[in-house]
């Protein structure tokens, strides 16, 4: 398709108007079926086996007696599994992890890595036959200690420049009238959606199919075929309704391999679900990070000086990076702008995405500092971020999509309140509660990727819409309708969109934000287009009427200006002087985030990331054991997140933003809800207790060691 045809003006109807699930019913009365639920026939069950120790080799299995047991079908490991290649390209020019390639050899490079599968006729056959098995190592000596002060780290630019510079560092930092540096760190975060990883694995005349939980069908099934050395024609994955992802759904893990290569040996159906405390070591985590950030202004607040460097971990055998500073690289201007990220390997997991990679640890960092700048310089922190507003990419030098950031700041001021505020920290009480209140901006990078559509207008007078897309609770499916029907000039009523389905053709996961953006747009290129046939006068065929569309060309076109949805956030928070304990009571979040297809599904993903933000700021840190390199209480018993009684009262607005290169106007909300909000509840930390804390989450230990006043 011609740029000029994706670019059709929207039509205002269905998108924008507030519009319930189309698939709510389902969902809420067990109608809609999860990747663990569909029935198969002669259907076996697989049970990975993880290693105990967290570096070393495998030196044997005691399989015989596994195998005696009932109903177990095999035990398949590495002497014995099926060969697969795993020396190829993902579909963002990536090598894969090499988790997906099971059994290979008897390497073990961390505590939980996978060492067999046993497959038998019932789940709870191939548990106690797991359980049961017992595995010899030969144990080797392991490090998982992080920390800032490491040797051994180097820079990792897999997806973007790992240095950045630009402008004389040291010159600028000695004209600075004001100084900021400080390092801040974050811990070890797991994503768990509430779906557990599972997946069904057939094969059918060759062809491989697998029912899954992830967040894009074409990303599996590509790497699949790959993996297995198929043609692409001859893996079909299938993914209808998702229940979370947050990252760890959008590549190919060990669940999907063991239950293919189950399959393969048997030549029947295999399932395998991951269990809670497998998922924290196989389906990748947010790493750690310490991040150094060096700002040098003029006394009225300019920045000459913005330095903001990153660390995190990465596996043994597989390189990841967190890019925190990415967000640096748009969100100020400076003479001497110096950011980079760098990578230290160890003996554990292999990081991933997890909801706002990057952005997510790193607007902690820079907007702490920004707000420690603000103080030493006496200036408003929303009046420090106005004075630094860049008018075009402080680093790229392109001009910005609209750039809605200060009308986010001034909305979110009015209706906060912050013009009352005073400054000074340590002042409002309520009882034994210090109150304090804190803002922070953000942003995260509105992109888009190539996708296709199929469109059929039914002889019943219906449509239906076929497009790769992935709905994992974030209201996708309803968006897509909206979209459809907008674009096809009918209600939403009339229009069926089919998902999750690689048959259906190419497109992106569900993340980076860029979903709905980039399937609503092949949908909008195809709906436009079987609407002008229709108008023609053509006559429906029993069969029906299809268009087809590819936005390759039309995508490739938006990539020279930056292009982000921006938000500003704010919280008021009551500290216990006492206990330590630290309450958020209130948020608002304003955001200039594109056109907003479906408002009630939009406010909730908002909310949802600036819940995230909670438990992110207050509670969530997984600690690993350095005797053993793994996770101290690898469950959700002892991994602590937010529950109902820690959120408050959440507010979330936007201001008009619509993207106008977009058919319809859209950026992307899944994840700049989070960006920002844990700074803007530290600042507020600060702002009560007259104490900063740079280190995430803020416990109770840690307020009450930082010596909050009781004055």
């Amino acid at each position: 398709m011609t740029g000029a045809a994706s670019r059709a003006a929207p039509v205002r109807g269905a998108v924008g108007a507030p519009h319930t699930r189309v698939d709510g019913r389902d969902k809420v009365t067990g109608a809609a079926r999860y990747a663990a639920e569909i029935p198969f026939a002669e259907l076996a069950h697989g049970w990975l086996v993880l290693s105990t120790i967290a570096r070393g080799r495998v030196r044997s299995l005691d399989t015989a007696p596994v195998l005696r047991m009932p109903g177990v079908l095999t035990v398949l490991h590495h002497g014995n599994a099926p060969r697969v290649d795993n020396d190829y390209m993902t579909l963002l020019g990536v090598p894969p992890d090499p988790t997906v390639a099971l059994f290979q050899r008897d390497r073990v490079p961390y505590l939980g890595w996978p060492v067999a599968v046993v497959v038998a006729e019932t789940s709870e056959q191939a548990r106690e036959a797991a359980e049961a098995l017992v595995v010899h190592y030969e144990r080797q000596p392991h490090d998982v200690e992080f920390s800032g002060s490491r040797p051994d780290t180097y820079p990792l630019d897999t997806y973007e420049p790992a240095v950045v510079e630009k402008g004389d560092l040291a010159a600028q930092l000695a004209a600075s009238a004001v100084l900021v540096d400080a390092e801040y760190t974050t811990p070890e975060e797991h994503p768990h959606p509430m779906e557990p990883h599972a997946a069904t694995a057939r094969w059918d005349g060759g062809r491989l199919e697998v029912v899954d939980s992830n967040q894009g069908t074409a990303n599996v099934a590509s790497e699949l075929a790959k993996l297995f050395s198929l043609d692409a024609s001859a893996v079909r994955v299938r993914s209808e309704h998702v229940g979370g992802g947050f990252g760890s759904k959008e590549h190919v893990r060990a669940h999907q391999v063991a239950a293919a290569m189950a399959a393969a040996v048997l030549r029947r159906p295999v399932r395998v679900v991951l269990t809670r405390r497998q998922m924290f070591s196989l389906v990748g985590y947010r790493s750690p990070t310490v991040q150094r950030v060096r700002l040098g202004a003029d006394a009225d607040g300019r920045l000459r000086v913005l330095e903001h460097r990153s660390l995190n971990l990465t596996s043994s055998m597989h390189d990841w990076v967190e890019p925190c500073t990415q967000g640096a690289r748009v969100m100020y201007d400076a003479d001497a702008h110096h950011t980079s990220h760098r990578v230290v390997r160890l003996d554990v997991p292999t990081p991933t995405w997890m909801r706002a990679p990057g952005e997510a640890p790193g607007s902690f960092a820079l907007e702490s500092a920004l707000d420690e700048l603000a103080e030493k310089c006496g200036l408003d922190p929303i009046e420090l971020r106005v004075r630094n507003e860049p008018r075009v990419g402080p680093v790229s030098g392109l001009p910005f999509s609209p750039r809605r950031l200060l009308a986010c700041l001034r909305e979110g001021e009015r209706r906060f309140g912050w013009a009352d505020r005073d400054p000074r920290p340590c002042l409002r009480r309520d009882g034994r509660w210090l109150l304090g209140t804190g803002m922070a901006a953000a942003s995260f990078p509105a992109m888009a990727v190539p996708a296709t559509a199929a469109v059929t207008a039914e002889a019943d007078g219906g449509f239906t819409v076929r497009v790769n897309a992935a709905d994992i609770g974030t209201g996708a499916r309803t968006a897509l309708t909206l979209i459809a029907a907008d674009a096809l000039r009918a209600s939403p009523g009339r229009v069926h969109v089919r998902l999750g389905d690689s048959d259906f053709g190419q497109a992106g996961p569900a993340g980076a934000s860029m979903g709905t953006r980039s399937w609503g747009w092949a949908v909008t290129v195809a709906a436009g287009e079987l609407r002008e046939r229709l108008a023609s006068g053509a006559v429906v065929p029993p069969e029906g009427i299809t268009v087809r569309s590819d936005t390759a060309e039309a995508v490739r076109a938006i990539a020279r200006t930056e292009r982000h949805a921006f938000g500003a956030q704010f919280a008021e928070v009551a500290v216990d002087v006492g206990t330590g304990e630290v309450r958020v009571r209130r948020m608002l979040g304003v955001f200039a985030a594109g056109r907003i297809v479906n408002p009630l599904t939009a406010r909730n993903q908002l909310v949802g990331g600036m819940t995230w933000a909670i438990s992110m700021a207050l509670h969530e840190e997984a600690v690993r054991d350095r005797a053993t390199g793994g996770l101290v209480g690898a469950d959700l018993a002892g991994y602590h997140f937010a529950a109902h009684a820690d959120v408050p009262l959440i507010e979330v607005d936007w201001v008009d933003d619509p993207d106008p290169d977009d058919p319809v106007g859209i950026k992307g909300i899944g994840e700049i809800g989070i960006v920002g909000a844990v700074a803007a509840i530290a600042n507020a930390v600060w702002h009560a207790t007259g104490v900063r804390h740079r280190q995430l989450p803020i416990r109770p230990d840690r307020v009450l060691l930082a010596g909050a006043t009781d004055a």
